[in-house]
Parts: structure tokens; sequence; C-alpha cells
């Protein structure tokens, strides 16, 4: 199964789009498609809007990520989703496939990360630059040489998920950029799965799921 890009929530302070392995969350410099230009394009036709369309995203993928990603439509929408985001109060579940056998049902990963050239670096405390990484983990289930579980993040690391499963010697399914056996640069096998937060304007409690692509 492979997605395409997809819009599965939108009102006047927000959009929730689904993201397909291989495309960028923003768009870079180098070019290729990107989501919010997709969701941008999305709002225009959708409620015929001539101009420019507001749009900011509130967190992002890696290019070869899936997954549920939330967008601001407002300035307002954007400052208190962002300031829900410093207090880790927007709950992201993730799924993945990771390589080996996990030895504990679940478990936390704390490491100390510096952002590399295109890559996180495992570090030590108190080295220069280094930053906390810290997730938690549940086994979901096992297959013959793979284990899945479910991840949720206590601090927001580029690449922290993909480096902390690496250093811990089960590196994600497909992700060769850290150590997997097998792989393709565009697709590996992690998804941000779950979303849940407060509405930035009603204050109702609002989630969403999505399965992942693999399995």
């Amino acid at each position: 199964m492979k997605y395409s890009s997809e819009i599965l929530f939108c009102d006047n302070h927000l959009l929730i789009a689904l993201k397909p392995c291989g495309m960028l969350t923003q768009p870079a410099p180098e070019g290729g498609d990107s989501l919010e230009e997709f969701a941008k394009e999305w709002v225009k036709r959708q409620y015929k809007k001539p101009g420019n369309v507001y749009l900011h995203a509130i967190h992002r993928l890696d290019r070869p990520v899936s997954g549920l990603v939330l967008f601001a439509r407002t300035s307002k929408a954007l400052s208190r989703l962002n300031e829900q985001q410093r207090d880790q109060e927007i709950q992201r579940v993730y799924v993945a496939e990771v390589e080996g056998i996990m030895p504990s049902k679940e478990g936390r990963l704390d490491h100390y990360l510096i952002h590399g050239d295109h890559r996180a670096i495992i570090a030590k405390e108190g080295d220069k630059e280094a930053k906390h990484a810290r997730l938690t983990y549940q086994v979901i289930r096992f297959k013959d040489h793979t284990t899945f579980v479910a991840i949720e993040l206590e601090t927001g690391r580029y690449h922290q998920i993909r480096a902390q499963f690496s250093a811990s010697g089960h590196p994600i399914v497909g992700d060769r950029r850290y150590g997997a056996k097998t792989g393709d640069e565009n697709a590996i096998h992690l998804h941000c799965m779950k979303l849940a937060f407060e509405h930035p304007v009603t204050k109702e409690l609002v989630q969403f799921e999505t399965p992942a692509p693999f399995n």
C-alpha cells in the first residue's frame, strides 16, 4: 500500500494532511513536491481563493517518513498551536518497524544528539551543541526478524527517532542512512499515526488517526 497526499480535516483555523513517503513537508530550495504546496492548492480550489493562502506547518516529517501533519490556517491558530507544541501538549504517536527483536516490551530511550550534515549524531552530555533527546516506546507486535513499536516523543530533535533506534541497535526498516541493512532513501517504515491536541479556538480535544502504509 502506498499513500498519496490527502486532506483529512480542514476548518477556518487548522488543516490536517496525510503526507506520503518521499514527499517534503515544506518547499525546499532544491525543489520537489511538498505537502504544504499541495495543501495550499487544495484550499485554493476548495474555497475558491484567488490570492495567497496562509498555511504554516506546526511540525515536520522527514522526507522518507509518512503520516499526519498539522497546519495552522491563521496567525492566531499558529501562535496558540506553537505554544502547545512548546509545552508538549500536542500528542504525536508514531509507529515504526525496526530491525531485530526488541528485548523489552516497553521502554525509554535517552541520548544526546548533535545536528550534523543531513543526519543526527549521537553525542555525550556536555558536548558542544548536544541536545537531550528522549522518547518512550511500546512494542505492538513481532515479525520474524523485526519489531513494530508505538513511539511518543518527549523532545522534538532532528531525526530523533531514526537516530535513537539506530543507536539502540534496532534501526528503522529501510533507513540505510542510519544503518538499516536494506532500504530506499525515499521510504522508511516510520509513520505518524496519531495527533491529539486542544483546538486553538474552540478548545475542544481533537484527535486524528491513520494506519501505517506498511504492515
